[in-house]
């Protein structure tokens, strides 16, 4: 549905976007994440057509895009703050850009009437938009995007401005949402969790460029790089030496954790012998009274943070440079276990992923 090739763009000297190359697949919900600045929004705005890239080609549904304004675009766009005309009511909030169709009115009221019931808000119809919830309003935004039946729905951080709870229910909604109306969604946000739960593939952003691409279990279980990690949700880093390496895979020597087989990282190059190790909080289970594991390490708690349903555990271990995060849900107890306990740690090596620096 979507071909971007060599993407770049510049606001003088300061380039935003650095030769960007991506494809979206017809149907998918796919997300762009990063951090304030890396240029996400800005790559969105112009596949909205508000504004023109300095290099590379747009392609939406196989046609090039290059010098078409944003009301040409098989597109559209739900705004942060949804823009939501507060002198009008949601049915006609939502019917407002059917205005330039010159449909008949009979067909206006029924596309109007069949984009409310798609988000749940078909006896709201007369409500005045001050009237509104926070929840409410975003579902009339959504609404009024989808009456233009768009090919591509743009969405730049649609639920920042919701409260945890609503955020949550919805992004459940988003995601049925877009189930139903089957079209592609384009979400930019900086939630990480937002983009895990929402989303079929997802592109990471840094500074202007891309640093992986791919479904939310592999980009989690397998970052490419330390900052993708670092970023994508908790990770503890180990300092590795490579003994070994083939076409796939590096045999290294972690302390601690002793000589272990990861597969190479995606774009892998040989930088000497030193390589970055990491292992997700939760990889790490507490071994308790007699448990028995085929690789464990052991330590010292020294620190705890409670989380509800689970707790955080810090564990200095010895021969590791930094302590080790360890997540545990509370029905096994972790909760209860003191600052200043001895503890014995699992591990599968198989959780130990390799990654560029």
């Amino acid at each position: 549905m979507i071909e971007i090739s060599g993407l770049r763009k510049s606001f003088g000297n300061f380039e935003a976007l650095k030769s960007i190359s991506l494809n979206v697949q017809e149907g998918e919900f796919f997300s762009l994440l990063g951090p304030s600045g890396c240029g996400k929004t800005t790559l969105l705005r112009l596949l909205a057509g508000f504004g023109e890239q300095t290099a590379g080609t747009i392609a939406i549904d196989g046609q090039d895009m290059t010098g078409r304004p944003a009301n040409r675009r098989p597109t559209n766009m739900v705004f942060q703050s949804y823009a939501i005309f507060p002198h009008m009511n949601v049915e006609e909030n939502v019917g407002y850009g059917l205005k330039r169709l010159k449909l008949d009115r009979q067909e206006e009221q029924r596309r109007v009437r069949e984009a409310l019931d798609r988000v749940e808000l078909g006896a709201l119809g007369k409500r005045r938009a001050n009237e509104l919830s926070g929840g409410q309003r975003q579902r009339v935004a959504l609404a009024r995007a989808l009456v233009m039946r768009p090919k591509v729905l743009l969405l730049d951080e649609p639920l920042s401005a919701l409260d945890k709870k609503l955020r949550e229910q919805m992004q459940v909604e988003l995601r049925h949402l877009q189930k139903a109306v089957g079209i592609t969604f384009i979400l930019v946000t900086h939630d990480q969790y937002e983009a895990l739960a929402l989303s079929d593939r997802v592109a990471i952003m840094f500074d202007g460029q891309v640093a992986q691409v791919g479904t939310p279990k592999d980009i989690y279980q397998n970052p490419v790089s330390r900052k993708v990690a670092d970023f994508l949700g908790g990770m503890n880093f180990v300092d590795a030496e490579i003994a070994e390496e083939n076409g796939v895979s590096l045999t290294l020597d972690a302390a601690g954790f002793g000589r272990v087989r990861a597969p190479k990282p995606q774009g892998y190059q040989s930088m000497g012998r030193q390589i970055t190790l990491g292992i997700r909080p939760e990889r790490l289970r507490v071994l308790w009274d007699d448990d028995q594991a085929e690789h464990q390490i052991g330590g010292q708690v020294i620190d705890r943070h409670y989380f509800g349903e689970v707790t955080q555990l810090i564990v200095e271990i010895p021969g590791f440079k930094a302590p080790l995060a360890v997540t545990e849900t509370n029905d096994f107890g972790a909760d209860d276990i003191p600052v200043g306990s001895a503890i014995r740690l699992a591990y599968d090596p198989d959780a130990l992923v390799a990654m560029n620096d």
